[in-house]
C-alpha cells in the first residue's frame, strides 16, 4: 500500500503542524518528521518550510501536493473497491457544505444514508463556497454543496434554484404591499456578510443598490436574521437560509424574482469511489423528493 510518508506529508499540510498531524495519525511528532525527511530525500528536494508559526509548502511542495493527494485518494478507492468485491459495504464519504445546507439538508441526508449503509463513515465540514470548491478540487473532500462560480475542472450537478428574499423586521410593509422595489431599499440599513456572497446574491445587491453600512460584522445567516429581528436593519438571504427559522421577521420577494443556483460538485476521481457514488444517489433522491421542480420558494 501507499507509503506512510505520503499520508504524513498531506496530514501535516491539512493540520498545519507536525504535532496535530501526529495526534491524528496516532504516532509521535518525531515519526512524522522522520517520514517527511525520508520523503524529501527520496524526491531530492525540500517540501516544507518550518518556522515558529507552523509549516508551509515550498514551491516544489506546492507542485507535488496534488499528485500525492491523488495517490492517497486512489488508495482509498482501491480499498473500497476491494471491500465491495468481498461483499462488504465500507468506506468514508467526506462532505463539504455551506451553513444553510448543513442545517437544512445534511441531517436528513445523513440519517437516510446511515440507515441504508451503516458501515460507511461520513465526515462533514462546514466552510465557505470558495474553500469547498478548492477542497473538492484537491481531493480533500469528496462532495461539496456550493454556489460560488465553479472551478472548470470540477463536475457540477445543479440541485435547486433557491429564491432570494429581503428579510425585514415585523411591521415593515413594502410600498406596493407585497414585494421589495428599489424605492423600498433607499435609505435602509442592511446587515450583510463581509465576504463569500454567491454570484447570484451579489447580483441582487447590485440591482437594488444595497451597500454595506456601519454594522460591519462577519456573520452567518442566523446572526443576520437575529439582528433583523432586533430592528437593526434588513437582510438579503436565499430561502434555504431561513428554511427552519421561527424568527419574528418577514420575508418579502423582490419585484423581480432572483434565485441562486445550488450545485453538488465533485472531481472525476472521487465520484467513482463506491461509497461516494452511493452518497450521490442518496443526495439525488433527497432533492427529488423535496424539490421535484428544482425550485426552493
Amino acid at each position: 500500500m501507499v507509503s506512510f510518508s505520503y499520508r504524513a506529508f498531506v496530514t501535516v499540510i491539512n493540520e498545519g503542524s507536525f504535532h496535530h498531524a501526529a495526534q491524528l495519525l496516532d504516532v509521535t511528532p518525531s515519526a512524522i518528521s522522520h517520514s517527511i525527511d525520508k520523503l524529501e530525500q527520496q524526491l531530492g528536494f525540500s517540501l516544507l518550510i518550518r518556522n515558529r508559526s507552523g509549516v508551509k509548502l515550498t514551491e516544489d511542495g506546492k507542485l507535488i501536493l496534488p499528485t500525492i493527494q491523488e495517490i492517497l485518494n486512489n488508495e482509498d478507492r482501491l480499498k473500497q473497491e476491494a471491500a465491495n468485491i468481498k461483499g462488504l459495504t465500507a468506506g468514508t464519504v467526506k462532505i463539504g457544505a455551506f451553513s444553510s445546507a448543513c442545517i437544512s439538508w445534511l441531517p436528513g441526508i445523513v440519517h437516510k444514508f446511515r440507515e441504508q449503509y451503516p458501515k460507511i463513515n461520513i465526515e462533514v465540514t462546514q466552510s465557505s463556497f470558495n474553500n469547498i470548491n478548492t477542497q473538492v478540487h484537491q481531493g480533500n473532500i469528496d462532495l461539496g454543496f456550493t454556489c460560488q462560480p465553479i472551478n472548470e475542472n470540477l463536475i457540477k450537478v445543479l440541485l435547486v434554484k433557491d429564491q432570494i428574499y429581503c428579510i425585514t423586521p415585523k411591521g415593515f410593509v413594502p410600498k406596493n404591499g407585497n414585494s421589495i422595489t428599489i424605492e423600498d431599499t433607499k435609505n435602509e440599513r442592511f446587515i450583510l456578510q463581509k465576504s463569500d456572497y454567491d454570484g447570484d446574491t451579489k447580483e441582487v445587491l447590485d440591482k437594488y443598490k444595497v451597500q454595506t453600512n456601519s454594522i460591519q460584522f462577519s456573520i452567518d445567516d442566523q446572526s443576520i436574521i437575529a439582528m433583523v429581528e432586533a430592528g437593526l436593519g434588513m437582510g438579503i438571504l436565499p430561502r434555504l437560509a431561513f428554511n427552519k427559522q421561527n424568527s419574528n421577521v418577514t420575508a418579502y420577494p423582490f419585484d423581480e424574482e432572483y434565485y441562486r443556483s445550488i450545485f453538488l460538485v465533485m472531481n472525476n476521481v472521487q465520484m467513482k469511489i463506491p461509497a461516494t457514488k452511493k452518497m450521490i444517489s442518496c443526495i439525488s433522491s433527497f432533492i427529488n423528493e423535496n424539490y421535484p421542480d428544482q425550485l426552493l420558494k
